[in-house]
């Protein structure tokens, strides 16, 4: 059965591997699935028809014969739990990196995401150099804790799983705020993250949807 995904037809990050179909796309390529991309533009994103697959009108959702998920967080789950490459063998070390994917969806992202929102949309406001600094110490908080824990190894439990895939996925959207240097580790880490060829793929054939026209 052929797995469909969709994506934005025009992505608000340009292209730059931060809309969450890269995270789908990663892991589809991770265990080397091949699939399909319906682009939905936002306008269609709205309608029935893509209501019917994401009740909240998102991207990406993913199909797969009669079976139709939403959430990256349940459609990298899914893929992990059907395909080889993104779980590991042990029963124990598997739990794990299921911990590792709500903390990075659960724990680590919220602060990010509210550092995006302070300083995208709500960077004009007369009180965003007030609330600036308490935003960026809430993302820092979660940093040290997160570097303390990774230490000098590569990836969070052993070799690299589900759980470093979501997690550097999570990180990525630090890269431009500048705080993510103040950690070289994590730094590191989600430099040994964008390396890996699958996720070269994925970004590739993101950044293809989204480049201008030539001429």
């Amino acid at each position: 059965m052929t797995i469909t995904i969709t994506a934005f037809e025009r992505s608000p990050d340009g292209g730059k591997g931060l809309a969450r179909d890269t995270r789908v796309r990663w892991a589809l390529e991770e265990v080397g699935q091949p699939y399909e991309v319906r682009l939905v533009s936002f306008g269609a994103m709205k309608e029935p028809a893509h209501l019917a697959l994401h009740p909240f009108g998102q991207i990406p959702t993913f199909e797969e014969g009669d079976l139709g998920l939403f959430e990256t967080g349940a459609i990298v789950f899914h893929i992990a739990e059907r395909h080889a490459g993104l779980w590991p063998d042990d029963a124990n070390a598997r739990a794990r990196a299921i911990t590792w994917m709500f903390a990075a969806l659960s724990t680590v992202e919220p602060p990010i995401l509210e550092l995006v929102t302070a300083r995208i949309l709500e960077g004009d406001k007369s009180w965003t150099a007030q609330r600036m600094p308490l935003v960026e110490d809430r993302v820092r908080d979660r940093l040290g804790q997160l570097s303390r824990r990774l230490g000098g190894v590569d990836w969070l439990d052993g070799a690299f799983s589900a759980g470093d895939l979501m997690m550097v996925s999570v990180l990525l959207r630090l890269k431009a705020s500048g705080l993510l240097d103040e950690y070289p580790n994590l730094s590191a880490y989600v430099a040994r993250g964008e390396a890996r060829p699958a996720y070269k793929r994925a970004f590739d054939a993101q950044l293809a949807v989204n480049k201008p026209p030539a001429g």
